[in-house]
């Protein structure tokens, strides 16, 4: 099974990317103990069967996770792989606490140069302002990105979990290639206005956490088999008064997986990758055999009563509790 020839095309420079890419950051961080071998395995394999995106960030693992992708790459044809990486989140090595939004432009340069450094490239094909400080106006941000580009340091200019009026405003300094925010069947918030300027702008939009951080492939009925490190233990969705209620969802796609003869998960990423011709997704996956399981998502067709069906009995909102720690919410959507 190979994907290479399926692809979607991001934004006016027509980025073509995998529908369903890397998302790298649980390999460094955040989901359970970190294996670097593993990792480097399950991203060559991943290169193997057809994936061309690859996406990471500064501040997943302080840089581990730039220096892990950089040796995976190394053997890859570069003309033919996507590298998205992110600015913007400034934490301390020193200080694990430590989390501000850096918007200027000092530090956006910085980090591009040391993304560069780490990655051991010489561009960067999608080049991400990770998070909006509202204290620095978006337009002086841009202004920073589009000298990047200019300078032949980075290809295209990204936005993460940004909103709408921000896009807008972003887009009018720079074309802006890609917006990534969450979105699955149960954070489906984009849908509102964020869905709709990025198809009327022509700007790709990137899905994170399209499984809802695992928990739509129906693999987690509890905490219990979370490992102590695991950041899905600090998730509201994931609390005690909110599983039960959010188990319905599951199970609304386990049905519907019995019926194709499928996985959930692959109904969960089928959903999100119908809902539009400039949707792709990044889920996390850290072995070979979920790598392989989402893959075969491209098998399975949703008919058009299906995946109304499905937008129906898991409408906006339906889920139980906030998407992100309260003390994340400061973080999203300017």
């Amino acid at each position: 099974m190979n994907n290479e020839k399926v692809r979607v095309s991001l934004g006016d420079n027509n980025l073509l990317v995998s529908p369903i890419g890397m998302g790298c950051m649980g390999m460094s961080e955040f989901y359970g103990i970190a294996d670097d071998k593993q990792s480097i395995s399950t991203l060559h394999k991943a290169y193997e069967l057809g994936v061309n995106h690859f996406d990471t960030a500064d501040c997943y693992g302080n840089g581990h996770n730039e220096r892990l992708l950089a040796k995976a790459i190394k053997t890859f044809n570069r003309d033919k792989i996507v590298i998205a990486t992110k600015c913007g989140i400034e934490r301390r090595t020193e200080d694990p606490s430590y989390l501000e939004i850096n918007n200027t432009p000092e530090y956006i340069k910085k980090c591009c140069e040391d993304s560069l450094k780490r990655l051991d490239l010489d561009y960067i094909d999608l080049f991400y302002l990770h998070r909006v400080n509202p204290n620095t106006p978006i337009e002086v941000s841009m202004q920073a990105l589009s000298e990047l580009v200019h300078a032949g340091k980075i290809r295209n200019i990204g936005l993460s979990e940004v909103s709408a009026k921000t896009i807008a405003k972003a887009n009018a300094i720079h074309p802006i290639t890609a917006v990534q925010s969450e979105y699955s069947l149960w954070s489906r918030e984009v849908e509102k206005d964020v869905l709709p300027i990025c198809k009327s702008l022509n700007i790709g939009f990137v899905a994170f956490s399209p499984l809802g951080n695992g928990f739509l492939s129906g693999k987690i009925k509890s905490l219990n088999n979370l490992e102590d490190n695991d950041i899905r233990k600090a998730l509201p969705r994931f609390r005690t008064e909110n599983i039960a209620h959010n188990l319905l969802i599951v199970k609304t796609i386990e049905d519907m997986a019995k019926q194709k003869n499928c996985t959930p998960a692959q109904i969960a990423l089928g959903w999100v990758l119908a809902r539009g011709d400039n949707i792709t997704t990044i889920p996390g996956m850290k072995s070979i055999a979920h790598l392989e399981e989402n893959l075969n998502t491209i098998y399975v067709r949703l008919s058009p009563a299906e995946l109304e069906q499905l937008s129906k009995m898991i409408p906006i909102g339906f889920a139980s509790g906030m998407r992100m720690p309260e003390s994340f919410e400061r973080f999203a959507g300017h």
